[in-house]
């Protein structure tokens, strides 16, 4: 679990230079502006007296694109591992070597139904 935490928190470094620095400059040119980071919606201007009063939702952009790379990635990696996971399951698969517990499981459940089919045979019908 450790490694997974580790993983995650390089993982999210990687993700967010790669939003900052290779996608958000070509959209921020689309907008006439280098960086999207500092795009806010100015709602009162700063005064001498007053502080300005802005909402930034250039960096609230990058946050989501953010979550939604991770957010795929993780499903796709959720995915891959379950589609592998069930291959691993399938008894019948002889492409993948099927854990020793799935392997008992099957031949218990082989066992049953032979057991069943052999009770069904010695009661009489009435």
């Amino acid at each position: 679990m450790a490694i997974g935490i580790i993983m995650g928190t390089a993982f999210n470094k990687v993700v967010s230079a790669l939003v900052k620095n290779v996608f958000m400059p070509p959209l921020g040119l689309l907008t006439g502006e280098v960086s999207l980071e500092d795009r806010k919606y100015i709602i009162r201007a700063a005064t001498s007296e007053l502080e300005e009063v802005a909402v930034g939702y250039g960096y609230f952009l990058e946050a989501v694109l953010d979550f939604m790379i991770i957010g795929l990635t993780v499903f796709v990696v959720v995915k891959t591992m379950n589609r592998f996971k069930s291959k691993a399951e399938d008894p019948k698969n002889e492409t993948v070597e099927t854990p020793k517990n799935i392997e008992l499981l099957a031949s218990i459940e082989r066992l049953m139904e032979e057991q069943n089919r052999l009770l069904r045979k010695e009661v009489p019908s009435s």
